[in-house]
C-alpha cells in the first residue's frame, strides 16, 4: 500500500532538494554544525514533511494550510542558502547555484499544487435577481 504523497512529484521533488540542503549543510565550518546547519536541514526537512501530512486532510483548506508551511520551509531554506554565500563558507559555490535552481523549481510546483486546490470555504448566499434590483 502506498500513502497519497508517495504518488506525489512534489514530495520526491522535496526530497531531493533536502538531500541537495543536507549535503551542503555537511561542508559547514565546525562553529555553524549547530546553529545555521541545523537550521537549515530542519528547514529543508520540513518542505517534505508538510506536504506529506497535509496529504492526509479532509478537506483542500487542510491541505493549502500545510503547503503554505512548506512554502514558508522553502524560503527559509533560500535565505540559509544566502547566508552560507554570503559567510563564504564554500569554496565552490556550484552546490549554491544547484540548490537554488531546484528551489525554484520546487516552489513553482508547491505554488501550482495550491493553485489546483479548492481552498475557497467561505460561505455564500445565493444571489437571487429582482425586478428593479429591489424585492418589493
Amino acid at each position: 500500500m502506498a500513502y497519497r504523497f508517495e504518488k506525489l512529484e512534489v514530495w520526491t521533488r522535496a526530497l531531493d532538494y533536502s538531500d541537495q540542503v543536507h549535503d551542503i549543510a555537511q561542508q559547514l565550518p565546525k562553529h555553524e554544525r549547530y546553529n545555521l546547519a541545523d537550521q537549515m536541514t530542519r528547514a529543508a526537512n520540513s518542505i517534505a514533511l508538510n506536504v506529506a501530512e497535509g496529504s492526509t486532510g479532509l478537506s483542500d483548506a487542510e491541505q493549502d494550510r500545510f503547503l503554505r508551511i512548506a512554502v514558508r520551509s522553502l524560503l527559509e531554506t533560500v535565505a540559509t542558502l544566502h547566508l552560507v554565500k554570503r559567510r563564504e563558507y564554500l569554496d565552490d559555490v556550484e552546490f549554491l547555484r544547484e540548490a537554488y535552481r531546484e528551489s525554484e523549481t520546487l516552489f513553482a510546483k508547491l505554488q501550482a499544487f495550491r493553485s489546483s486546490l479548492d481552498t475557497d470555504t467561505s460561505v455564500r448566499e445565493e444571489t437571487i435577481g429582482y425586478d428593479d434590483g429591489v424585492p418589493f
